[in-house]
């Protein structure tokens, strides 16, 4: 009797934390739905403090720390975020290596590093580390909206690098990885279709349309682009910069 009792205790208290957890991860999320993206990863954080496995919050604090990091002005601070997304996103793949979502927000901090990287051989490292885990994301889920427009990037990023980080590239890889302007407007349009409301998405293919001398469609994508909703604390700033290059196109 006493051993029944004591198993009813434990599965009662285990449906409590999971419900729990559960509570604290809709919080999380409507924090970020209120753009307070400090607040929710703190949140995160406190789940994961004890729940140290748990997936969804080491994604989106690894996604977060990207986001939050990319914010700061002062180039040591914006690292430390930058290694805390990157030490999250690798805890969720060691979790699981096929989750699309920790493989997308790998690359992503694996884009943030080459803003700060100074040594050309991890910087080299991370432009590759970019389009494996963005690859990867996609053969899991080839319509995972943001992985696409992560490899849509990279691809517009190869070609246009500053000459620093191309020399680096071609001197630890014996040349340039293969990028085509086609391959930035090819998964860039995709995200665009599974991610309507992704500004960041609409920016950078707006810039690759100028790049390839097509005004008409970046013009098209920016007058789309400055009627889309704030959603994240960086879509004020990136839709500015959008409406100042559609005023200078028209």
């Amino acid at each position: 009797m006493k051993r029944l009792l004591v198993i009813a205790v434990v599965v009662l208290s285990g449906n409590v934390f999971a419900q729990d957890v559960t509570v604290q991860l809709k919080e999380a999320l409507n924090l970020e739905y209120a753009l307070k993206d400090d607040q929710a990863l703190d949140k995160y954080k406190s789940i994961l403090a004890s729940d140290p496995s748990n997936i969804q919050s080491l994604i989106r604090s690894s996604e977060l720390s990207s986001a939050i990091g990319a914010r700061q002005t002062d180039k040591k601070a914006k690292q430390d975020y930058y290694e805390r997304a990157k030490d999250y996103a690798e805890k969720a793949l060691a979790i699981n290596s096929n989750s699309a979502d920790a493989n997308y927000v790998r690359a992503v901090v694996a884009s943030k590093l080459t803003e700060v990287e100074t040594e050309n051989k991890k910087l080299a490292a991370d432009i590759k580390d970019i389009k494996t885990y963005a690859d990867k994301a996609l053969s899991i889920d080839p319509n995972h909206g943001k992985a696409n427009y992560v490899l849509g990037k990279w691809n517009f990023d190869m070609l246009t690098f500053a000459w620093a980080k191309k020399a680096a590239l071609k001197i630890l890889f014996g040349g340039m990885p293969e990028a085509t302007i086609e391959n930035a407007f090819k998964y860039m349009e995709k995200c665009k279709t599974l991610e309507p409301y992704f500004v960041a998405n609409f920016l950078e293919l707006a810039k690759a349309y100028k790049y390839d001398n097509q005004p008409a469609k970046a013009i098209a994508v920016l007058n789309q682009l400055v009627k889309l909703p704030t959603r994240t604390p960086d879509d004020v700033a990136l839709k500015t910069e959008g409406k100042k290059m559609l005023s200078e196109m028209q």
